[in-house]
C-alpha cells in the first residue's frame, strides 16, 4: 500500500458519523499502521485527525497549486 501523504479525498460513506460530510474533501495524515489495515488518519470536521475506513473515501488527484492552497487554509471546525 501506498502512503497517501499530502493526499486528499472524497468522503462517500460516512456511516453516521457527525464528522464527516458526503462529497466533502478531506487532508490524509500519513499512518501506514492504519492504511495496513484499511483506515485512513483524516482531519474531520471536528478539527481533530481520526481513523476512518478506507471503504468510506476515493483519493482524488490534485495539482500541486490546488494542493497547496488546501493545505494553506486554516483549519476552522465546522
Amino acid at each position: 500500500m501506498t502512503m497517501l501523504t499530502g493526499k486528499f479525498v472524497i468522503c462517500i460513506r460516512n456511516d453516521g458519523s457527525d464528522d464527516l460530510q458526503l462529497r466533502r474533501i478531506y487532508q490524509v495524515l500519513p499512518d501506514n499502521i492504519a492504511l495496513a489495515d484499511g483506515y485512513l488518519r483524516v482531519i474531520d470536521d471536528s478539527g481533530e485527525d481520526y481513523l476512518y475506513p478506507l471503504a468510506n473515501f476515493v483519493t482524488i488527484d490534485l495539482s500541486p497549486s490546488v494542493a497547496k492552497v488546501l493545505l494553506d487554509l486554516p483549519l476552522v471546525p465546522a
